[in-house]
């Protein structure tokens, strides 16, 4: 933004936003739903931030006439109210200018493993998986089975879901990493807390445009389908394991009963996995090295607590205590996911030119 002051480039988005208002009532616009519908959202997206910039301005007006009859003691104070309220404004403005994630629009996929704790936190991974469930109803999302891996004592050693509706990675995307669950198993018969842990992996999905795929990169296997201790549940080699060679990358599924079914699912995961790869390739050139959202799934290694007992979560990244357990396991996780949101935001601005 060299050479480009503040008020000059609040002077841009108002043009924009004027451009998209004078588009929206022009006929060969309305006669295209996309494209209706795209200058729809964006001018609903500009809206607000718009309006905030024509308060602003009027505030700069009157606080020039303000300080010329300064020396009214009611006018000194209104300036000062003035003042105010413009700091007020520029903050919410250049706040709202900071730069979405660009993937915040798209469909997630959702990886559950158990981790430490052994039966239990097979069963804690299922009970996550029930949460997010509740969760994606709640904000009007589908759920759709990827593939699963369940266990014999309940629950999953690992299971993959696709979570979709516009906006499902902005709300999901804070769920990445080891989840802690402090709880009295039901096989516990000496009432003792257990702690275990479940590692939760979110990965925006992509499009084949986004990723391509050598096909000749993949190695493709079938297999007969298995459930909890390895039976055979399905007749046909219906499974289908990828293999991708460059990166080593194994995506598996089988819950479905096609094998071209699973062979699609499969290769969405795949491409999804690569893609973060990638995001991380580029987040580590900007920012240094860091650990992946998962980690290797020790006790220690927590975003977020869940004790039982104190009917308590806590999330450690922003130290958030809630006690309501009961009420998050519903699908409430919204303070949760807020309050992330207003964290992230506040770190993109302090990264911003603005």
């Amino acid at each position: 933004m060299s050479g480009t002051t503040f008020s000059d480039r609040l002077g841009e988005i108002e043009a924009t936003f004027e451009e998209v208002e004078k588009s929206l009532s022009d006929p060969d616009v309305i006669a295209d739903p996309n494209q209706l519908a795209e200058l729809g959202k964006r001018h609903s997206d500009m809206r607000d931030v718009v309006s905030d910039i024509r308060r602003w301005r009027v505030a700069s007006a009157d606080l020039e006439v303000a300080r010329e009859m300064a020396d009214d003691p009611d006018m000194a104070n209104l300036a000062q109210d003035l003042e105010q309220e413009m700091d007020e404004l520029v903050l919410r403005i250049k706040i709202a200018l900071v730069p979405d994630d660009p993937n915040d629009s798209k469909d997630v996929i959702v990886e559950i493993r158990s981790a430490a704790g052994g039966n239990e936190a097979s069963i804690w991974a299922g009970d996550l998986l029930r949460m997010y469930e509740k969760y994606a109803d709640r904000n009007g999302f589908k759920v759709e089975a990827m593939n699963s891996s369940p266990s014999e004592a309940g629950g999953y050693d690992k299971v993959t879901v696709a979570i979709k509706g516009r906006g499902a990675y902005s709300k999901m995307k804070y769920e990445a990493g080891v989840h802690r669950v402090q709880r009295v198993p039901k096989t516990e018969s000496q009432g003792r807390i257990h702690t275990s842990t479940a590692t939760v992996a979110v990965l925006p999905e992509v499009e084949d445009i986004e990723i391509e795929i050598d096909p000749n990169d993949v190695k493709v296997d079938v297999y007969r389908s298995t459930g909890p201790g390895g039976q055979s549940v399905n007749t046909t080699d219906s499974a289908v394991r990828l293999t991708h060679v460059p990166t080593g990358l194994v995506v598996t599924c089988q819950d479905e009963k096609s094998q071209l079914q699973n062979k699609e699912k499969a290769f969405r995961i795949l491409r999804a996995r690569l893609y973060q790869i990638e995001l991380e390739r580029q987040q580590s050139e900007l920012a240094g090295e860091r650990k992946s959202q998962v980690g290797s799934g020790g006790r220690s290694e927590k975003i977020r607590t869940y004790n039982y007992k104190d009917n308590r979560v806590t999330d450690h990244r922003i130290g958030l205590t809630i006690h309501q357990l009961d009420q998050i396991l519903e699908g409430d996780l919204s303070r949760f996911v807020e309050a992330l949101a207003a964290e992230e935001q506040a770190a993109r601005f302090a990264d911003s030119d603005l």
